[in-house]
């Protein structure tokens, strides 16, 4: 079943052994349209601190779930090395913090597979492949024409270029080829494997009263300093596009 990533908000994590914080941030990568992260608040245990935990060492996310479990002590997070969540975050770091729980990457460990857009509902246009990145954490990224410019140590500094931020981008306006649709309300996260369903674009501003579910194959950029996403679609092939009901759920398996 897909949720909303803003339900996730506040949901308490649980170690193996107690409580460690709860969920202020996930990450996902805008290649693959999968979440990678939880940005957990640690709160009053770890004062002022924040860390990263990987989702595929989570269990599943469940509607109405007050507490998500991972498979680590409490030890084990807080002796992981600190995670600079505001600021972009790097492969180096990605490594380092699976490293400090003994686990092998995602981006390394065999049998990791792609899910083709084709395993999502199936939205009333073709898609198209996403072309563009998203806005990046804390810290607003260069353009594809200065990414190409920059050297490696510079590279490296800005972070994983795919890796970003669900808070930051619910509440961007939404960009047909034609005209302004709305803003992003939401995202719809499957629960079964962390992968990016929906983006859910209240349309109220230019469509009275509506919200529609829109794939992440129909988008072509996200600008971080204009706030904006950018379709690849028209005006008019967006009203083609699901509404989203918020009081019925949504099976990504559905049609």
């Amino acid at each position: 079943m897909l949720l909303r990533i803003s339900s996730l908000k506040g949901l308490s994590i649980q170690a193996s052994d107690g409580e460690i914080g709860s969920i202020s941030d996930v990450l996902f990568e805008d290649d693959t349209w999968r979440a990678r992260w939880l940005v957990v608040d640690t709160g009053p245990w770890l004062m002022g601190r924040s860390v990263l935990l990987p989702v595929s060492h989570t269990e599943a996310p469940e509607a109405g779930a007050a507490s998500i479990t991972v498979d680590l002590t409490k030890k084990q997070v807080e002796d992981s090395p600190g995670t600079g969540v505001d600021l972009p975050v790097s492969r180096q770091t990605e490594t380092s913090l699976y490293e400090s729980y003994g686990w092998t990457p995602y981006w390394s460990a065999p049998g990791i597979t792609i899910v083709p857009a084709t395993a999502y509902p199936v939205m009333p246009v073709a898609p198209v492949a996403a072309t563009g990145g998203v806005a990046g954490m804390g810290a607003a990224p260069v353009s594809s024409t200065a990414d190409a410019n920059l050297t490696g140590a510079e590279s490296k500094e800005r972070g994983d270029p795919h890796l970003r931020s669900a808070k930051e981008v619910i509440g961007y306006y939404a960009h047909a080829r034609n005209g302004d649709i709305g803003h992003v309300e939401d995202i719809l996260v499957e629960g079964r494997d962390w992968s990016i369903g929906y983006f859910i674009i209240d349309t109220k501003n230019w469509w009275p009263g509506k919200m529609v579910l829109i794939r992440p194959d129909w988008i072509d950029s996200i600008s971080w300093g204009q706030r904006l996403v950018h379709l690849s679609r028209s005006r008019e092939e967006v009203k083609t596009a699901p509404e989203y009901d918020q009081s019925q759920p949504i099976d990504s398996r559905s049609g």
